[in-house]
């Protein structure tokens, strides 16, 4: 007699969000803090601390307000490294 296989789930680990934390910004306000494996970076984005491109298969953070309305207009893409040092330097371009 042939056993009854149990159902397998359909989840892809790729499709789990990763858990936001987060973090006090520069200015005191908090932020909400993702990072981005290298794998994830698809686009060329500019980094709000040093005003160099991120290129697409760059591990970094994508940040933006925790109590922001605007969505994904407010997020930033930052390098890791330059949100880690974010309280010895400042941004460098103005947030639109």
């Amino acid at each position: 007699m042939a056993r009854r296989s149990s159902p397998r789930r359909q989840t892809r680990v790729g499709s789990l969000p990763m858990p936001d934390r987060l973090e006090t910004g520069p200015d005191g306000h908090e932020y909400a803090v993702r990072p981005v494996a290298a794998a994830r970076a698809t686009k060329t984005y500019r980094c709000p601390g040093c005003d160099h491109e991120i290129r697409s298969g760059t591990a970094h953070v994508v940040v933006w307000p925790a109590n922001s309305r605007q969505g994904v207009e407010d997020r930033r893409h930052w390098h890791t490294p330059c949100w880690a040092n974010r309280a010895t330097r400042g941004p460098t371009r103005k947030w639109s």
